[in-house]
């Protein structure tokens, strides 16, 4: 267990106390859960340099990290659902993304391919952060000048977040190559 891995393991155990704090009313607990998503967010980066950095790489990171960014999003993509901030439809098609694109890398490491994640994923990604926190915090700052940026930056990382999977999906097609009339 390297430091890279550590950093991961917290960052998925952020993700319940970032939940209970965000469900429960506080004064400023939107904030606090604000601030514990971001640093949850941000050990996403750290973690991934270091392992770079001190020639780390592990098959136990290349699993877990994704995992852990997935449960993360996912985590505050439904809770904001609950709060009534986020349409059920567009939790779904992230979701439903990250599920089928998970499938799909998993169906390529089987062929002994990894697939390294694209612009547009790294997009789709800071795209839906960024959404989440000013969903979190009640479209703040830009609430006082009427601009429902929220609801844009949630509608702009929906639409990368398909754009995205299509991506992935079309660059690696050879995944789903037939073999004897048969998926390989």
């Amino acid at each position: 267990m390297n430091l890279a891995n550590k950093i991961t393991i917290i960052r998925i155990l952020l993700i319940p106390l970032f939940i209970i704090i965000l469900l429960t009313t506080f004064p400023y607990h939107k904030y606090v859960a604000s601030l514990i998503f971001v640093l949850a967010a941000c050990t996403d980066s750290l973690d991934g340099y270091i392992a770079r950095k001190r020639n780390e790489i592990t098959n136990f990171g290349k699993f877990i990290d994704p995992l852990a960014d997935k449960l993360l999003v996912t985590s505050a993509l439904i809770s904001l659902v609950e709060m009534g901030k986020v349409s059920s439809v567009a939790a779904i098609i992230i979701i439903s993304r990250e599920f089928i694109i998970t499938g799909f890398r998993l169906l390529a490491v089987t062929e002994g391919k990894v697939i390294a994640a694209s612009w547009w994923g790294k997009l789709k990604t800071v795209l839906q952060i960024v959404a989440i926190i000013t969903l979190m915090l009640d479209n703040f700052p830009f609430r006082f000048i009427g601009v429902p940026f929220d609801q844009i930056v949630l509608f702009i990382s929906v639409i990368v977040t398909i754009i995205s999977g299509i991506d992935y999906i079309y660059k690696n097609k050879d995944v789903f190559k037939l073999q004897n009339g048969k998926f390989r």
